[in-house]
């Protein structure tokens, strides 16, 4: 099965958000064709979460894991540090009082 660029997958998950009402923006543009993506989720409140889409080598599946949760300014610091061992790295900020991001919907992983 063919893999999906970076930018399509980006630019596919961008429309489907605003498709629904929820506010995204890109935060650090990655490499357009392999650029891993994190996704942080800002629920307007001071606080935040972080997602990676990540690669089960038991089952063959990708799915999204969550590697922080927690004030903002700490995520921040999470989303910096992975920035810095990868300059290829998509970086796509969600706003939602909820914590909506549909990483979790058909299609996403």
């Amino acid at each position: 099965m063919p893999r999906l660029t970076a930018r399509f997958w980006v630019d596919a998950y961008l429309t489907r958000l605003r498709l629904r009402d929820i506010p995204a923006f890109v935060v650090a543009h990655g490499d357009d064709t392999g650029g891993a993506v994190l996704v942080k989720v800002s629920t307007l409140d001071g606080n935040a979460a972080l997602f990676q889409r990540s690669f089960d080598l038991m089952t063959g599946e990708r799915r999204w894991l969550e590697l922080a949760r927690n004030a903002e300014p700490e995520v921040d610091e999470v989303v910096a540090r992975q920035r810095g061992f990868d300059p290829d790295l998509w970086v796509i900020e969600v706003e939602d009082r909820a914590g909506r991001h549909l990483l979790d919907e058909d299609g996403f992983a």
